[in-house]
């Protein structure tokens, strides 16, 4: 089995927010394509290539349940903007709720549903949001700086691509 490409941790990355706010739509839409992308990138895959672990990493089904585990903390956050709120809720760095979910043992097809579900009432949220309320501002936990609401849903973006990046490494080793 080919060894699969490092990747810079999570944790470790940087992130430059210094764009308009008018940004917000192609975000947003970013945001609601992770359905889609999740989906093509999973489909046709044999339970053994979803559950395989490489070197203790997650499997696939663990990162596409990852993704589905914080949006609750999607909602808490975009709450945090909405009611001003001067810091964000801090994410689990120790990931408990995948460590515990037993993704392995799901379906494929009910974590993709979830994950659904849940992120397109994301996107229906803040679609129902005014321009200005996407320049609204708070502290990031971990980054130490204001982020504001667009700043937040790039941040978002960035890590759905990161985990569908690990999946789409994990797949070509079949």
């Amino acid at each position: 089995m080919a060894q699969p490409a490092q990747r810079r941790p999570w944790v470790e990355r940087e992130f430059d927010f210094d764009f308009s706010v008018e940004e917000y739509p192609r975000i947003l839409q970013r945001l609601a394509m992770t359905c889609g992308r999740l989906e093509r990138a999973t489909v046709d895959l044999e339970p053994a290539a979803l559950r395989r672990r490489v070197h203790g990493s997650w499997s696939i089904l663990e990162n596409a349940g990852h993704l589905f585990d914080l949006e609750a903390l999607g909602f808490a956050r975009l709450e945090d903007y909405l009611i001003g709120r001067s810091a964000l809720t801090p994410a689990d760095m120790s990931n408990t709720a995948t460590e515990h979910a037993e993704h392995n043992t799901a379906r494929l097809e009910d974590i993709l549903e979830d994950f659904y579900l849940a992120r397109m009432s994301l996107v229906q949220h803040l679609e129902t949001l005014e321009p200005r309320d996407f320049q609204r501002a708070a502290r990031h936990p971990r980054l130490h700086r204001r982020m504001r609401l667009v700043d937040w849903m790039l941040f978002t973006a960035e890590h759905d691509d990161h985990h569908l990046a690990r999946i789409e490494q994990l797949a070509a080793l079949d």
